[in-house]
């Protein structure tokens, strides 16, 4: 039955097609039966009811020029005394058609057309034995069909225009949403690069440093040395490590110090200077920290930091006055556990998504960003009791720093 109505919908014309050869049919039968009519009056209606039948054929296909011509056919019947029959509703279906589309000076001819064909129909064929009174209702029950289609028509264009603007609506904002995703993960991208590139121009500078003092106590001090190779062996390896994350983004100026040195970014350990903080800024906080502390790689320690960063900062704005949040640090064998929740209002899911209510920050769009990153995972939304949720998993590989 689907697969009937949507294959309808596509052949419009071929569905009036069918109508207009039915009326058709029952119109020329009706027409063989008829008598008392002179062969102008016969031949007038055979080409009337060919015509009407062609209106309806093509009412959707060329509304206007088929209204001009249900007009003129009806003014032919008047002419010539042919009171019309089955044939004449396709006036009513031209009517509803035009009203139905957005030429609007054709609906306006439309109403006023079949405002006029009862009137002109009582003049022409007037009410015997009726009085006033009979003449007034049968000129209100003509035109009653005429006026019904026009308003059922102009509904449905109404209808539709409606329908059009919300879909319109709808795909400019979601058109907006990726666009401003986009440029959020752009943003991050971007952001998280120069992050990278700073912890691993810092790096470099650690090596330079530890290569010039190895140089320096080669021959006085071998074991000195030694451990200067090796202190260089590992923070190059963690180097290359942090530069195969990198999302290629050329750095820019911002971002260094007035002498132009990078510097390095914050790591886990200033997690707790950051809760802190938000504690004096009037957060209540909770920080605890599961496991034996150990040096991470220094792209797990900046995303670590950053994501308590967010996470606190959305509970500050979306929270509410009396909202407290609660940071969970958990050192696993192969990695790093983030624990943070809230027990505020919480916002929408789609509020994080796109960065806040105020549009700033990145919201999850960045967070994900930053944990895929380091092949880790990450898990929010809001709580069963209140509040939000924010889960995440930071791997280590074996051997890093």
């Amino acid at each position: 039955m689907h697969r009937l109505y949507d294959f309808l919908r596509r052949h419009p014309t071929g569905v009036d097609s069918f109508w207009a050869v039915l009326l058709l049919g029952i119109s020329l039968l009706v027409a063989a039966e008829e008598h008392g009519t002179t062969a102008t009056q016969s031949a007038v209606n055979v080409v009337t009811v060919l015509t009407l039948s062609l209106v309806v054929a093509l009412r959707r296909r060329a509304p206007v020029p088929m209204l001009f011509l249900a007009i003129a056919s009806g003014l032919a019947q008047i002419v010539a005394d042919v009171q019309g029959g089955l044939a004449d509703i396709a006036m009513l279906a031209i009517v509803y058609t035009v009203a139905s589309g957005h030429v609007r000076w054709a609906s306006r001819v439309a109403l006023a057309g079949g405002l006029a064909a009862p009137v002109l129909f009582l003049i022409r064929w007037p009410v015997v034995n009726r009085g006033l009174g009979g003449t007034l209702i049968s000129l209100a029950f003509l035109t009653a069909p005429f006026v019904l289609a026009w308003v059922l028509g102009d509904s449905m264009r109404t209808r539709r225009a409606y329908w059009a603007q919300l879909e319109e609506r709808a795909a400019r904002l979601e058109k907006d949403r990726e666009q401003q995703a986009r440029m959020a993960v752009t943003a991050e991208r971007a952001r998280i690069a120069r992050e990278l590139h700073d912890v691993v121009a810092h790096n470099v500078s650690v090596m330079v440093v530890q290569a010039d003092g190895a140089a320096y106590v080669l021959d006085a001090s071998p074991e000195q040395a030694k451990q200067a190779l090796e202190t260089i062996s590992g923070t190059g390896r963690q180097a290359l490590a942090e530069m195969r994350r990198l999302l290629g983004v050329l750095r820019t100026e911002e971002g260094t110090t007035e002498g132009g040195d990078y510097v390095p970014q914050p790591d886990v350990e200033q997690i707790g200077d950051l809760v802190e903080q938000v504690r004096g800024a009037g957060l209540p906080v909770e920080y605890e920290v599961e496991g034996a502390p150990r040096p991470l790689p220094s792209g797990v320690e900046l995303t670590a930091y950053r994501i308590v960063q967010e996470a606190l900062t959305n509970t500050r704005k979306h929270g509410g006055p009396e909202a407290g949040a609660s940071v969970r640090l958990t050192y696993f064998d192969d990695g790093l556990g983030l624990l943070v929740e809230d027990d505020g209002r919480g916002a929408q899911h789609e509020l994080y998504e796109a960065g806040g209510a105020d549009g700033m920050g990145h919201g999850l769009i960045g967070m994900r960003e930053r944990v895929g990153m380091v092949g880790g995972t990450l898990d929010a939304g809001p709580r069963p009791g209140g509040g939000f949720r924010i889960s995440v998993l930071l791997p280590v590989k074996p051997g890093g720093r």
